[in-house]
């Protein structure tokens, strides 16, 4: 069972289950024996195996150098921790897959890792992917803009930044300072005059030839130094450009020279970090207080910071911190292309397959190492201050956020604090466009990776009927989850449903959950008071005929304000969306087989997609850039009926 290493979905060699029945019953005993049936038949090299139980459901992943000799350990169960007794209790079978080194069992077990997310494994749970500034290399005049996800785009890519609003920043300075094209080639191709980014400054209008191409290469080619970490290069050469206009009485030159270069030290000056002269490299500081783990992270490129973020990873009870750390860094990895430097806080025990892991997969060398002095040094300490300070602030906001949560059990007579509130909200403008929107909180805030938008698609529904469209909206949601997950295993059936509205809402929401068999769910129903919530008096309807307003300066009141007015944003931004596609849409849409570049001749020859509609066949056939064929598909859509 050997092969190449790749994606699981790609692996070619025999995937073996080995499982012993019995009890359903968690128990060392029947999990132990699963693992000796396992233990027999394995071989002594590399690969990965997953653990699962009575179900089949993946308890865990792990790799190994020799499979025999690590899954042995687990027969010798009364040496290891509690925690691993309890995965080992739960294990009724496990799939082997072998690898060609250790190195390829590492990156594979990350990838299952991300798939399966096992109960027992160190989890990064970040659900956003990090943004790149990409410069594109596909047009004459090259456009920079921001990008996520796969890279298939050609050009050059620029990153990981922190955040968008890091990304954002360094896009405006850019366009201040190199002065390139942001728009889509769609705008660019249409315009016959400058847009408004070139009147205030931040693009050169290559759209309308202010500049010619070996002008505007030249200011990639400055962007593309810049962001490779040569800024003081291209300081200097504006500084010198400047002086130059300015010698020679172009000071309209001079001025705009001296606005670019102004753009460059706020880049510089914005570097809260300073990273001088550490070139490219991520830093990773790792702080744990109270059985919380928090990892601070440092993106350096070209000497520039580009931004921090901090990472709290799950299931990290009675792991040793520098496994935690090793284990965050092979899923972290999985989708963002390593830097050849690596900067730890602490040294790792397989560090070095951890760089050579990652260096296979990225082409080039990387090494993970501890400074110990100079620049970096500082800003290794500048990251473990910044984890403890993170690492604290999250256990203070989790300290408040479990006493919020003790409070709304209180308030709505549940058994315990609720694990996963939903909330749901409609939005539309007169029944049109109409969506329906829900939003996910829990212990540790709002989990906006399991939002959901539904669009309303009952003709049934009359327009602005804001209880048929609740009903639409949590028939579909329940009915998924009843089809789902019956057994309520995945945590993913609330513990609280929150809706944004009244008495009528709340009891449409009741007949839903009725006619679907479902009894155990709290509904509550927020509504505007008297004054329509000028006053911060909502009412909370409850599912018994109560109904009730909490002190103004209730903290647990502005609590459930703010799931309210998280799920009011979410539906607004889903309506409107949806409202712009409309806008933009044409009756042309409809007909299969019209691309773009027919249905634009179309509508430039007959004016409307109404005069489309009506015109006769002969017309169709006169139109440029439509063939016959084309023209009898057209005519037959609309009038063959």
């Amino acid at each position: 069972m050997s092969g190449s290493y790749g994606p699981p979905d790609r692996f070619n060699e025999e995937r073996a289950t080995y499982a012993v029945r019995g009890s359903d019953t968690p128990d060392l005993e029947a999990g132990v024996a699963a693992i000796r049936n396992v233990l027999a038949t394995l071989p002594t090299r590399s690969g990965v195996y997953r653990m699962q139980d009575a179900k089949g459901d993946v308890l865990y992943v792990g790799k190994a150098r020799s499979l025999k000799q690590r899954v042995a350990n687990y027969v010798q169960w009364k040496t290891l921790s509690k925690r691993l007794q309890r995965m080992i209790a739960q294990t009724r079978s496990m799939t082997i897959v072998t690898t060609n080194n250790e190195a390829e069992a590492l990156l594979l077990e990350a990838q299952l890792i991300k798939r399966y997310r096992p109960a027992y494994n160190v989890l990064l749970r970040d659900d956003k992917s990090f943004p790149f500034i990409l410069i594109r290399a596909d047009h004459d005049f090259p456009r920079v803009q921001k990008h996520r996800g796969a890279r298939r785009a050609k050009g050059n890519y620029y990153g990981p930044f922190a955040s968008a609003g890091s990304v954002n920043n360094t896009l405006n300075a850019l366009q201040k300072l190199f002065l390139l094209r942001s728009c889509t080639d769609g705008f660019f191709k249409t315009r016959d005059r400058p847009c408004l980014l070139y009147q205030i400054k931040r693009c050169s209008a290559p759209c309308v030839g202010r500049i010619d191409p070996a002008g505007y290469a030249e200011l990639v080619d400055d962007a593309r130094a810049f962001l490779g970490g040569k800024s003081t290069g291209v300081q200097a050469k504006l500084a010198a450009q400047m002086q130059g206009a300015a010698e020679n009485m172009d000071f309209e030159l001079a001025a705009l020279l001296r606005d670019r270069l102004k753009a460059l030290t706020f880049i510089q000056g914005t570097q809260a970090i300073n990273a001088e002269g550490v070139g490219d490299a991520d830093v990773f500081a790792l702080a744990c207080s109270n059985g919380v783990m928090g990892i601070q992270a440092f993106f350096i490129r070209g000497g520039q910071n580009w931004g921090h973020r901090s990472f709290f990873p799950q299931h990290t009870n009675e792991v040793p911190e520098d496994e935690v750390l090793a284990a965050f860094l092979t899923q972290f990895y999985e989708e963002v292309p390593p830097p050849k430097t690596i900067l730890l806080d602490r040294e790792l025990g397989e560090a070095a397959l951890l760089g050579e892991a990652l260096g296979e997969r990225a082409g080039y060398k990387v090494a993970l190492s501890v400074p110990q002095r100079g620049d970096r040094r500082r800003l290794m300490d500048q990251a473990k201050r910044n984890a403890v300070e993170a690492l604290e602030r999250r256990l203070a906001e989790s300290t408040t956020q479990a006493r919020l949560l003790r409070e709304v059990a209180e308030l709505f007579d549940l058994a315990e604090p609720p694990d996963r509130i939903e909330v749901y909200d409609n939005s539309h403008i007169q029944g049109t466009n109409a969506v329906g929107a829900m939003v996910v909180a829990g212990p540790e805030g709002f989990r906006k990776g399991q939002y959901r938008k539904f669009n309303i698609k009952d003709k049934n529904t009359a327009p602005g009927d804001d209880f048929a469209m609740m009903k639409e909206v949590l028939t579909r949601r329940f009915a998924r989850a009843q089809a789902d997950d019956p057994d309520r295993d995945n945590a993913t059936w609330p513990d609280l449903v929150l809706l944004d509205g009244g008495r009528g809402q709340l009891n449409a929401a009741k007949a839903v959950l009725e006619d679907l068999g479902i009894e155990d769910v709290c509904l509550v129903g927020v509504a505007k008071g008297p004054h329509h919530g000028r006053d911060g008096r909502e009412v909370f309807h409850l599912m018994d005929g109560r109904d009730f307003q909490l002190p103004v300066n209730a903290p647990v009141l502005f609590y459930l304000q703010r799931l309210r007015d998280e799920v009011h944003r979410f539906a607004i931004g889903a309506h409107r969306d949806k409202r712009a596609k409309a806008i933009g849409a044409s009756p042309l849409d409809e007909v299969p087989g019209i691309g773009p570049a027919r249905k634009k001749a179309l509508l430039m020859h007959f004016g409307t997609g109404r005069a489309v509609r009506n015109a006769s066949l002969e017309d169709l056939q006169q139109a440029p850039g439509v063939s016959k064929g084309v023209a009898q598909q057209v005519y037959d859509f609309y009038h063959a009926r």
